[in-house]
């Protein structure tokens, strides 16, 4: 081969090496700058029970999350997030602080979410009753599932866009329509007093175009719903995201069980 024409060939080649590594470094651009098409939710006490649940639940299905514990423990939440690749975050916040709901707030000030969903409950000795729970454990009951639950949803709102959804984990025991046994009765109250407490909130923002949602899991065996409780976690969370989706872009509020059944109020 001439030497003039091995110029000519060595130089063909650098152009075209040239033209592959333009067209691959604008394909990574095009890439780098497209809109991340994964869901995001902030989700409100995921340490264990069917918060934590949810977090695992969400993860399997393709969405970024970031979910809130209370204190400083190693949680399984935290195994969860060791696993997830940096898709799963957690942050520290115990909700009947308002100080540390505005702080959270601000760390997620730059950052918009396409769901809130508000977990926390507590519960008493069921065999107490209004005529004998002392009031500084009715207060404890009453701040934890009701108060701090709506002021989170009204500190955070602004975090959802506008077509996300708000959620917030209520009770079938929430209903006064359904209340014909008593029994469980501060607890009921709290859950009554929570769904009221979102009613108003509701009412308030009627013109806002989220999905608000008042969620029902059923009886479900955790910690808190005890070993005798009729459904598993895999019976009850796996339905209960699936009626969420199900309602997404439906503005207005809803009270929906883990079967996506109206529960009267």
């Amino acid at each position: 081969m001439a030497h003039g024409d091995m110029i000519e060939r060595l130089a063909r080649e650098r152009a075209e090496d040239a033209a592959k590594a333009r067209a691959e470094a604008e394909r990574l651009a095009a890439i780098a700058s497209m809109p991340d098409s994964k869901k995001t939710l902030l989700l409100i006490g995921a340490s264990r029970g069917l918060g934590l649940a949810l977090a695992e639940e969400y993860f399997k299905r393709g969405w970024r999350v970031v979910a809130t514990v209370r204190g400083g423990a190693r949680t399984a939440l935290h195994e969860l997030a060791d696993a997830s690749g940096g898709e799963l975050e957690v942050e520290t916040v115990d909700i009947n602080q308002p100080d540390e709901v505005a702080a959270l707030r601000d760390r997620l000030a730059s950052r918009t979410f396409d769901m809130l969903f508000v977990n926390a409950g507590v519960t008493n000795d069921d065999r107490e009753t209004i005529a004998d729970v002392k009031t500084e454990e009715f207060v404890r009951v009453m701040v934890t599932n009701a108060l701090s639950p709506m002021r989170a949803v009204e500190t955070l709102r602004d975090v959802v866009l506008p077509t996300g959804t708000i959620g917030v984990m209520s009770s079938g025991q929430g209903s006064v329509a359904n209340n014909v046994n008593g029994n469980h009765e501060v607890y009921r109250a709290s859950k009554a007093a929570l769904n009221t407490l979102m009613r108003s909130f509701a009412a308030r923002h009627r013109d806002d175009s989220r999905t608000l949602l008042l969620l029902a899991p059923g009886w479900v065996r955790t910690d808190m719903g005890g070993p005798g409780a009729r459904l598993s976690i895999k019976e009850s969370i796996p339905n209960l995201v699936g009626v969420i989706e199900a309602q997404g872009g439906k503005a207005g509020l809803q009270y929906l069980d883990y079967l996506g059944r109206t529960v009267p109020w």
